[in-house]
């Protein structure tokens, strides 16, 4: 399996062949980063471990070498920094049982080109080859330029693809700005409790990351808990730990529809939500 990168990776942790565990996949998870698909997909990974009959395929768009970086990783060139988050990527690969890790290792900036022709390409092969019963992706009220760079790209890629072999479900997941705010009817609960001897774990084998200055692991379990009990005001919690999702199932089906106007549809629901309660209570 080749992609236009040179440094591209593609691992498969039970040693199998790249191109048959591709086929098989039934959850797809194509993020920026090395450790986006522990921190903020994490209901993906549980979804499919453990399960003989379900395969988590996790890619990974950019090489991570504009990371944080201080304590014993802040003399790390970008160079020394993309081989730890590459072996990073793969050992969480393993730890949770994927049925493969592809890293694509792009630039940022090639990504955020609409026209890269190495990027479109890898993305187009992917989509292709697959047909996941749900796709994770980021989502486009996110506050990262690279994980909206690539949501755009991927949707570009699915909207290429003939409509029947487009995915049935697509969910973007929230990162650089949680999605708690959305409307009750617009976002979707993610269980994020399941298998929690490995939810700690996977995120920590991202030592260039913890120990590099970003405590992922202790903040991202505080806002899965702080999601689950903040849903609603009037009933006990349903789930100890969630992660919010919108639903972005009408973009990969509707060529028509604009990715500008959908993310603003969202915002002036609340807008429109909050701006109506005060005039209701103002008296």
């Amino acid at each position: 399996m080749k992609f236009s990168h040179s440094k591209a990776d593609v691992y498969v942790p039970d040693g199998g062949d790249a191109h048959a565990a591709l086929a098989r996949t039934t959850h797809l998870c194509v993020i920026a980063h090395q450790d986006d698909i522990e921190i903020n997909a994490y209901p993906a990974v549980t979804e499919c471990y453990g399960h003989a009959d379900r395969f988590l395929t996790g890619v990974t768009v950019t090489n991570g070498a504009g990371s944080s970086r201080t304590g014993p990783f802040a003399d790390y060139t970008d160079e020394q920094m993309q081989t730890v988050r590459r072996e990073e990527q793969r050992e969480a690969a393993r730890l949770g049982q994927y049925n493969l890790q592809i890293q694509l290792a792009h630039p940022s900036a090639d990504v955020k080109q609409p026209c890269h022709a190495g990027v479109k390409a890898d993305l187009a092969a992917i989509f292709a080859a697959c047909r996941p019963q749900v796709v994770y992706l980021h989502q486009p009220l996110d506050k990262h330029d690279t994980h909206v760079a690539v949501l755009l790209r991927c949707l570009e890629a699915i909207r290429a693809l003939p409509r029947d072999q487009r995915p049935p479900r697509v969910l973007g997941i929230e990162a650089w700005r949680g999605l708690d705010w959305l409307m009750d009817d617009e976002k979707i609960a993610l269980d994020a409790s399941a298998h929690p001897e490995l939810k700690l774990p996977i995120m920590q084998v991202f030592a260039s990351q913890i120990a590099g200055g970003k405590r992922y692991d202790v903040a991202a379990l505080g806002r899965r808990q702080a999601n689950a009990t903040f849903h609603t005001s009037h009933a006990s919690d349903a789930f100890t730990e969630v992660c919010w999702a919108l639903d972005l199932t009408p973009l990969a089906h509707d060529d028509t529809l604009s990715v500008a106007d959908f993310a603003a549809a969202r915002i002036a629901r609340l807008h429109d939500d909050v701006t109506k309660r005060i005039a209701k209570l103002s008296g």
